[in-house]
């Protein structure tokens, strides 16, 4: 592998490895705090995809319509938690993983219902469509550089809001005892609503910033999810730091090794895990 093979899969691998973070990181905060284990997490990326589709075509505007699919996402998460994930609250992960399988179901089938079961596409906004120059003979699209920007942000964001706002203060206490939380005075149904929702808008803006760069098909929520999974875990189950630095291993080891072992890349991020947790069982950080 030449140099400038490397650089552009290294770009690639850190890009997807952000991508991974940012549906990763929902899905662990959710888990983290409120303990509830969302399979349909990988649904909302999808969703997220479709929407800026629909909404790109209707506005033709990108940016425009992924405020509008944001904004949709968000309500959809504050719906479930409302009149769905509130009950599970007292019961075990088993009617959890039952409830949260249902709604794959039900995202799918609404999916192929709405939008049908072709592939779609949504193009890369004028403005973020150039490359630029790496190499003599090498050029790196400027959309990517730019997904991975706003995963970098975003996750800057989230460290100063966990670490240093009185939101984030409830939000650790409520990883960490729930019940004195409630106590002290604090609406614990409230910052519920608030985690979930804004852990399944994560989910549905890596679909919202990836879908130019990826067909958008039946499905695709379930193949990221499997991912995510292994990222979390990697991780530790509840930790953000964790979900960071075990998106970019993911991330770059799946890259490369999809050029370098086309064979056997599809087991490589499970080598991985296994590989991290026979000397970290719980994780790569605790929550």
């Amino acid at each position: 592998m030449d140099l400038s093979l490397f650089l552009v899969q290294l770009l690639n691998g850190v890009q997807y490895g952000l991508l991974l973070f940012l549906i990763a990181s929902g899905l662990t905060l959710v888990f983290g705090v409120m303990g509830i284990l969302n399979l349909a997490h990988g649904s909302m990326y999808m969703i997220g995809a479709y929407l800026v589709y629909y909404f790109t075509t209707v506005t033709d505007s990108f940016f425009l319509a992924v405020v509008i699919a944001c904004a949709i996402a968000m309500i959809i998460g504050i719906i479930i938690e409302r009149f769905l994930i509130t009950h599970l609250y007292q019961r075990d992960h088993l009617d959890q993983v039952l409830l949260t399988v249902g709604l794959i179901f039900i995202f799918n089938a609404a999916q192929g219902f709405i939008w049908g079961n072709d592939p779609l596409g949504v193009d890369v906004p004028a403005i973020l469509s150039s490359s630029i120059q790496l190499t003599d003979i090498v050029e790196y699209p400027v959309y990517r550089l730019f997904i991975s920007v706003v995963c970098i942000a975003i996750a800057v964001a989230m460290y100063y809001v966990i670490n240093h706002t009185k939101l984030g203060m409830m939000i650790r206490a409520g990883e960490s005892n729930r019940e004195m939380v409630e106590a002290l005075g604090v609406d614990i149904r409230k910052l519920f609503t608030i985690v979930f929702a804004v852990g399944v808008t994560l989910s549905a803006l890596a679909g919202i910033v990836s879908a130019p760069i990826v067909s958008l098909v039946p499905g695709m929520g379930e193949r990221v999810l499997i991912s995510c999974f292994v990222v979390v875990v990697i991780g530790g189950m509840g930790s953000i730091k964790g979900a960071f630095v075990a998106a970019l291993l993911v991330g770059i080891v799946d890259t490369f090794a999809s050029v370098l072992l086309p064979g056997m890349s599809s087991m490589t991020i499970y080598l991985l895990m296994a590989m991290i947790l026979i000397f970290k069982p719980q994780g790569l950080y605790k929550s």
